[in-house]
């Protein structure tokens, strides 16, 4: 019988809610995974009112709850992304700064295709081991010197945040196959059953 895990996510809301000028934003993709392992993937997208293009910037990753269940994390840059750092994997659900960018000279060398404002700038793709419902807060943290530089590609003006910036939030919710998850709810409605009498 093939277990089944769905990963059921929900993007945080904070970078659409505040009235921050630049924004990280932290898109997790679901998928369908055999359990007990598997893995899933984040993609960060930066944004601002300031600027045309992507520049640079810098940031980290954490998983609070349900980290004990994370094997590794890996970062993959977005294409037009040439000049980048990777911190790496440090253990417990923290990934360390990875910094990202592109040279831009107005008139010698144009913004790369695809770093528009708004765009992806990379993804993680994390790794789990898991046998059974587990939810995971994930968030982004800042960067140094600052999190997201763009750029104009007409004038050549760049725009840093200075501290000024929303970073985007996740859940995840791995869910065991749907027979368990009924066993789940039996031995829920079991425990309460329990605390009354």
């Amino acid at each position: 019988m093939l277990k089944l895990c769905i990963i059921s996510a929900v993007a945080g809301c904070a970078s659409l809610c505040s009235a921050q000028d630049f924004s990280l934003t932290l898109v997790p993709e679901p998928v369908v995974q055999d359990c007990p392992d598997g893995s899933f993937t984040l993609s960060v997208y930066g944004d601002s009112i300031f600027g045309s293009h992507l520049l640079g910037g810098a940031f980290g990753l954490e998983i609070g709850d349900g980290s004990e269940f994370i094997t590794d994390i890996t970062w993959t840059n977005a294409a037009w992304s040439a000049f980048n750092t990777d911190g790496g994997y440090a253990g417990n659900g923290v990934y360390n700064q990875v910094v990202f960018g592109q040279l831009v000279i107005p008139g010698i060398f144009p913004p790369a295709p695809g770093s528009e404002t708004g765009s992806l700038i990379g993804t993680f793709e994390v790794s789990y081991a898991s046998a059974g419902p587990v939810f995971m807060d994930i968030n982004l943290i800042a960067g140094s010197p600052f999190s997201l530089e763009t750029v104009d590609a007409v004038t050549g003006q760049t725009y840093q945040d200075n501290g000024s910036i929303s970073l985007g939030s996740a859940s995840v919710l791995l869910c065991p196959s749907p027979g368990c998850g009924v066993l789940l709810g039996f031995a829920g409605v079991a425990a309460s059953m329990r605390r009354r009498s």
